[in-house]
């Protein structure tokens, strides 16, 4: 199957290094435009319509080389994924072109999104059925009343948590990429086809795409771009609930770790602020390390170690998970990782520039000892 992975890759890129300009020039001619304002970073009019280069790209891919693997390859649940990720998958960069050319309001996107996610649920069956709980059993079944929320929240809200973080050139794609990656190397680990036919297809149209996105950009991928990725990589990544017997609960919130912890500290600090959930601000991750004198391409740089250090966590963390101090090691991954997480909010003021209870409390604990010592 890595043969056919490889062949479809190299298929999927050239396909996108072949569509990308096309697409370009068809979001130009119609008008598909994105204006520079006081929250944007760039300083001149782009074309924002390349998630149709990356969906293009993919659906052509994959259609292609379906019929090349091997008949008993792919169960039924496999080609009910695979049927849930087109349909599905075409709906929502339907919403994101219309949105990149019109403007489309959030609630409206809310809806089409839910609606996209219950096409993968009710329409194929593909959802969390399963969860294997760090220090629980080894299989947790889940009812339908959790199951469903659960699955459909999970996908709407990984496809908005990769939109909020396209706001420099070649970052959710390339944050994208690394998590496909991640997921592709899972799969061989796992020694899942469908795992790894569908991660290379898409690895190479966002590789192909990224020779356009990547700064300075020639075009941004758009809504249709962002929404269509987010969407990909919430249904691939629950295959990652679905392998109880080797990934954890913990590691598809790893794959993708950059763009929801940046999601959830956007949250906390439009709580703190007093600012609507969904208002759009400049306090995001690549925004911080800007502000911190960074260049445009090395917070993108840095950004991507930073996502790959969250998927190297989940490889081992998954690798480790049948071993006898697997809970153990999930754990501690956990526990560092919020940590981390917390010291490196604060030192970058992710979430306000004033707050810093944690860094206040090493402060005030490094000072007890010299203050003790000075007494004696």
């Amino acid at each position: 199957m890595l043969g056919i992975g490889l062949i479809s890759f190299i298929a999927a890129l050239g396909l996108a290094l072949v569509l990308t300009p096309l697409v370009k020039k068809l979001a130009v001619r119609i008008g598909a435009i994105d204006v520079p304002n006081q929250r944007k970073v760039h300083t001149r009019i782009m074309p924002r319509l390349g998630g149709v280069a990356i969906y293009a790209s993919f659906v052509i891919g994959l259609l292609l080389i379906l019929p090349w693997v091997p008949e008993g390859t792919l169960s039924a649940y496999d080609r009910n994924l695979i049927s849930a990720m087109l349909v599905g998958g075409t709906v929502i960069v339907l919403l994101g072109a219309l949105d990149d050319k019109f403007d489309l309001s959030a609630k409206l996107k809310l809806l089409i999104q839910i609606g996209a996610a219950c096409i993968v649920v009710f329409g194929y069956d593909v959802k969390i059925n399963l969860l294997n709980i760090p220090f629980g059993s080894s299989m947790q079944p889940l009812g339908e009343w959790l199951s469903i929320p659960l699955t459909i929240f999970w996908i709407v809200g990984v496809t908005n948590a990769i939109n909020l973080i396209d706001g420099l050139d070649g970052l959710a794609a390339g944050v994208s990429g690394i998590a496909v990656a991640t997921i592709l190397v899972m799969g061989i680990i796992m020694g899942s086809s469908t795992v790894v036919l569908l991660s290379t297809v898409l690895l190479g149209s966002i590789v192909g795409f990224l020779f356009f996105n990547f700064h300075p950009a020639k075009i941004f991928m758009g809504d249709s771009g962002s929404l269509f990725l987010g969407f990909a990589l919430a249904t691939l990544s629950m295959l990652g609930f679905k392998q109880i017997t080797i990934v954890s609960f913990v590691t598809p919130l790893l794959i993708i770790g950059v763009p929801l912890s940046d999601t959830f500290f956007a949250i906390v600090r439009r709580w703190i602020h007093k600012k609507p959930i969904f208002a759009p601000d400049k306090g995001h991750l690549h925004h911080c390390l800007q502000q911190l004198g960074f260049s445009h391409r090395m917070t993108v740089l840095i950004i991507y170690g930073i996502a790959t250090f969250f998927g190297a966590c989940a490889v081992i963390q998954s690798a480790v998970s049948n071993s006898g101090l697997g809970n153990w090691i999930t754990f501690i991954v956990i526990c560092a990782l919020v940590f981390l997480l917390q010291i490196g909010a604060e030192l970058i003021g992710i979430v306000d520039q004033t707050r810093r209870p944690v860094l206040d409390l090493i402060a005030r604990l490094r000072m007890k000892p010299q203050t003790q010592s000075r007494g004696k």
